[in-house]
C-alpha cells in the first residue's frame, strides 16, 4: 500500500512519535551498530569462552558451533507449569534444539525468566509484585543474552507482563534476528458470559464457594492461554500485527500438528533472518519502529485490547527509543475502528475469533482502510503481504493460503466498512484529577457517563467488606486511591468488577476511579485506570473525601471532582495508611522499583524513569 493511501491523522501520529522520538531512536540504533559483529557474534571469544558455551552439548553441536558457521540460537524461556499457558512450553527446547539440528544450525536455552500468574494472585499480596515483574523478566532477559554467542533468539512467553519483559530484554539485544513463539489459547471451557454470572451470584451471597470454584475450574481447565480478551491475549495480537509472529500462529492450540509445525518453523525463520546463511539478515531492532508501534497501537483498539497496554506498550515502546505516549492512543482511538468482540467486549472467546477469520482477516481489514503501515518489516521479510496468509497442514507439510475473503461471523469479526463502532474505545479523561484512560468498547452508551458522590477507600478489601454490609446500594464513584507504582505496585483491582457489576445491573449509577490497574478484563463499569499523578505522589486523586460530587464522562473524556482549584489546592494531603501494603511475601525485594518507578503514563518502568 503506497503512504498516500494512509489515514492522515495515522500519519500524522507516526510523523509526530518519529520527530518526538528522533534523539532516542538515534541513540538506541548507534547502538545498535556497535554491537553488530562480523560473522558469528562468538567469533571473538577466546578458547576457554568458548570451552563453557560447548561443555554440555551434543559433540555435533560442539563442531557446528567451534567452527563458527553455523548459526546459534539462543532460547529464553517463561516456562513454568503453574501457568497452564506455559505449561506447554516445556517441551520447546528439545523440539527446537533437534530442529535446529535438522537444519544444519544449533540452539541452546540461553536463560529462564520469571513468570507469575495475575489469575492467581489477584487480589492476593503476590499482585504487589506483578507489574514489576515485567521489568525483571527484562533484566533476566538481557542477562540470558549477554552471554555473546548466539546469532538468533527464540522468545516463549505469553502471558500478562512476560511478553512485555521478554520484549524490553530482547530490545537491548536487537541486533539478534529475533522471533517470539507462542503457545495458544486452551480449547473453549464454560464460557466467559456463564463465569461472569457465576461470580456475580457469589458475590451476592447467592451460590457458595463450592459452584463458583466448579464454574472457574471448567473455564480454566487445560494447557493454553485463558480464553478471554485479556492482557495475554493481547500480547500475543501485538506480536503478530508488529511482525514477530509468524502469520496466523497466534491462537492455534496447543498440543496439536499445526502447532508443532509452526514452532519448527520459527526456528527456521530465526535461522533464515540471522545473516548467516545467504539470506538477508532481518536484526529485531529493523523490525520494531516507530511504524510497528503505531501499528500495534491499531491493533490494541480495533480489537479492544487490554488497558494494560497503556502502560506496558509505552515501555516496551521506549525500550527501542521510541516516545509514546497516551495523547497517542487517543488521537488514533478516535479513527480506527473496533473490528472485534471477544470476551469482556463480547460473548465469544478468542478460539472463536480465531475461527472467524483471527487477525489474518482484521489487518487485512486494516490495511484496505488505510490504518496500517504496510512498509514494515517483519519476521517474514519486508511488508505485510505474508500477514495475509493463514498456516494449514497440507499432510504433513506447513503451507499457507490466502486468509478467508470474508468473516465467517460478523457477530465476533467485522469489515472494517462495517465495524462495531466507529472508534476503539480507549480513552483519554482529563480534568481536575488529573489524566487517567477508560476502556468503553464493554460499557454500554448508558453507562458511561456517571456523576455522583465519591466513596474514598484505600484498599480494594475496605471497598468489597463495604459491599457485603449492604452500604453501596446506592449511586456512587469508587475511588480507590494509594494504589499507583510508587505506593505498593500498582495492582490489578479485578476483583471489584463483580460486585459492582452487581450493582450497576441493580440500577445504581456506579463508577470507579482508581490509581491502580483493572487488567485486561476491564468489564462493563466503567473505571477510569492509571489515574496520574498518583496519589502517595500527591496526586489530586488523594484530596478527595468521601461525599465530594465526582464526574466521569467517557463522552467528552472529563475526569473531575466539583470542588474548586483553590479549595481542593488548601486541603492537606492525608497521612496514607499503608499498612495493608506492607504484607506481600518479597515486596521488601522491590522497594528500589518502587522508589524510582516513572508515573502511569511513563510506562511505570524504572528502567526508563
Amino acid at each position: 500500500m503506497n503512504t498516500t493511501d494512509l489515514n492522515p491523522i495515522l500519519e500524522r501520529v507516526t510523523r509526530r512519535i518519529t520527530e518526538r522520538s528522533a534523539p532516542t531512536r538515534g541513540a538506541y540504533l548507534q547502538h545498535m551498530a556497535a554491537q553488530r559483529t562480523r560473522g558469528t557474534q562468538r567469533a571473538g571469544l577466546g578458547c576457554a569462552n568458548m570451552a563453557h558455551t560447548t561443555a554440555a552439548l551434543p559433540a555435533e553441536d560442539k563442531l557446528r558451533i567451534h567452527a563458527e558457521r553455523a548459526p546459534h540460537i539462543g532460547i529464553v524461556t517463561a516456562y513454568n507449569d503453574m501457568l497452564s499457558a506455559h505449561q506447554p512450553f516445556e517441551s520447546y527446547p528439545s523440539l527446537i534444539r533437534w530442529h535446529a539440528q535438522q537444519i544444519g544450525a544449533s540452539a541452546q536455552v540461553a536463560g529462564g525468566v520469571p513468570a507469575m500468574c495475575d489469575g492467581i494472585t489477584q487480589g492476593e499480596a503476590g499482585m504487589e509484585l506483578s507489574l514489576f515483574s515485567r521489568d525483571t523478566i527484562a533484566l533476566a532477559t538481557a542477562v540470558a543474552l549477554s552471554h555473546n554467542v548466539f546469532d538468533a533468539a527464540l522468545m516463549l512467553g505469553v502471558c500478562d507482563k512476560i511478553v512485555p519483559g521478554l520484549f524490553m530484554g530482547a530490545l537491548q539485544f536487537g541486533h539478534l534476528a529475533t522471533v517470539f513463539v507462542p503457545a495458544g489459547p486452551m480449547t473453549s471451557g464454560l464460557s466467559n458470559d456463564e463465569k461472569a454470572k457465576v461470580r456475580q451470584q457469589y458475590a451476592q451471597g447467592l451460590v457458595g464457594r463450592e459452584a463458583l470454584l466448579e464454574s472457574e475450574a471448567r473455564a480454566y481447565h487445560a494447557p493454553g492461554t485463558c480464553t478471554f480478551y485479556g492482557t495475554a491475549n493481547s500480547n500475543q495480537m501485538l506480536m503478530e500485527i508488529m511482525g514477530l509472529h509468524l502469520p496466523g500462529s497466534s491462537f492455534v492450540n496447543p498440543g496439536t500438528p499445526l502447532r508443532e509445525a509452526l514452532t519448527k518453523a520459527a526456528v527456521e525463520r530465526a535461522v533464515a533472518n540471522s545473516g548467516r546463511t545467504g539470506q538477508p539478515y532481518v536484526p529485531l531492532w529493523q523490525i520494531v519502529d516507530e511504524k510497528a508501534i503505531v501499528n500495534g497501537v491499531v491493533g490494541l483498539l480495533a480489537t479492544g485490547g487490554s488497558t494494560n497496554h497503556t502502560l506496558h506498550l509505552v515501555a516496551m515502546a521506549r525500550a527501542a527509543g521510541i516516545l509514546i505516549d497516551w495523547d497517542d492512543f487517543a488521537e488514533l482511538s478516535a479513527v480506527v475502528p473496533l473490528l472485534a468482540r471477544v470476551y469482556p467486549n463480547g460473548s465469544a472467546d478468542v478460539n472463536h475469533f480465531h475461527a472467524a477469520g483471527g487477525l489474518g482477516v482484521l489487518m487485512r481489514e486494516l490495511r484496505g482502510a488505510g490504518l496500517l503501515h504496510a512498509d514494515v518489516h517483519t519476521v517474514m521479510g519486508p511488508g505485510l503481504d505474508a500477514y495475509g496468509l493463514e498456516p494449514w497442514l497440507d499432510g504433513e507439510r506447513l503451507a499457507w493460503r490466502p486468509v478467508p475473503e470474508r468473516s465467517a461471523d460478523l457477530n465476533v469479526l467485522r469489515p472494517a466498512s462495517d465495524p462495531f463502532s466507529a472508534d476503539g474505545g480507549l480513552r483519554l479523561l482529563t480534568g481536575n484529577l488529573g489524566r487517567s484512560v477508560i476502556k468503553v468498547s464493554a460499557v454500554k452508551p448508558e453507562h458511561r457517563v456517571v456523576r455522583a458522590p465519591a466513596v474514598v477507600v484505600h484498599d480494594q478489601q475496605e471497598l468489597l467488606a463495604r459491599f457485603k454490609a449492604g452500604e453501596l446500594e446506592k449511586d456512587f464513584v469508587a475511588v480507590v486511591r494509594y494504589q499507583g507504582p510508587r505506593a505498593n505496585g500498582m495492582p490489578e483491582l479485578h476483583k471489584l468488577t463483580p460486585p459492582l457489576a452487581v450493582l450497576q445491573d441493580k440500577g445504581f449509577k456506579v463508577a470507579l476511579v482508581t490509581d491502580g490497574r483493572m487488567s485486561g478484563a476491564s468489564g462493563k463499569v466503567p473505571a477510569a485506570i492509571h489515574v496520574t499523578p498518583e496519589a502517595v505522589a500527591g496526586g489530586p486523586i488523594a484530596r478527595v473525601r468521601d461525599g465530594d460530587l465526582i464526574t466521569l464522562d467517557a463522552e467528552r473524556g472529563l475526569l473531575k471532582v466539583d470542588v474548586d482549584e483553590a479549595t481542593l489546592a488548601a486541603r492537606a494531603l492525608p497521612e496514607p495508611d499503608l499498612s495493608h501494603n506492607t504484607h506481600g511475601t518479597g515486596r521488601e525485594l522491590f522497594g528500589l522499583f518502587r522508589a524510582h518507578v516513572g508515573g502511569a503514563e511513563q510506562g511505570a518502568s524504572p528502567l526508563f524513569a
